[in-house]
């Protein structure tokens, strides 16, 4: 009894960690918010930040005027310079964000080393828009 006591314990116990680690049920949809991410870093770290705006959601740009970016991108992303590494460092599907609409969201953290700034975290944060793509919503560097 003890013996099949403990035998259901580990199997219980186990069962219970790989939930705790399972991948995300979304994993497609994060596979594709992930290429839009990066798709549209790369363009930031071209320095077209016109472009990059352009290729945001339609949530960012009716937050977001196109001015009011591009300055802010010259100020707080340019001075980093050129980007050496970018690694994901996490990535979460959510539906619902502070601050705006419920929808459906990617969140991605990068871990980033700039060629000014050597260590960085990035978060963008990618949404499904209406016509099934995915664009980026929100962008934070610190």
């Amino acid at each position: 009894m003890i013996k099949q006591t403990l035998i259901f314990c580990i199997v219980t116990l186990v069962l219970t960690a790989h939930s705790l680690w399972a991948e995300s049920p979304e994993p497609e949809k994060e596979a594709r918010a992930l290429m839009a991410a990066e798709a549209w870093l790369s363009i930031v770290d071209k320095g077209e930040y016109d472009k990059s705006w352009e290729k945001t959601s339609e949530y960012f740009q009716n937050s977001v005027s196109k001015k009011d970016w591009t300055d802010a991108l010259t100020g707080f992303r340019k001075p980093f310079g050129k980007v050496i590494l970018r690694k994901v460092a996490q990535m979460k599907y959510t539906t619902s964000l502070p601050g705006a609409p419920d929808g459906e969201y990617v969140v991605i953290h990068f871990k980033t080393s700039f060629k000014n700034k050597a260590s960085s975290f990035e978060t963008v944060t990618p949404s499904l828009e209406k016509n099934g793509t995915w664009r980026v919503a929100g962008y934070f560097i610190k």
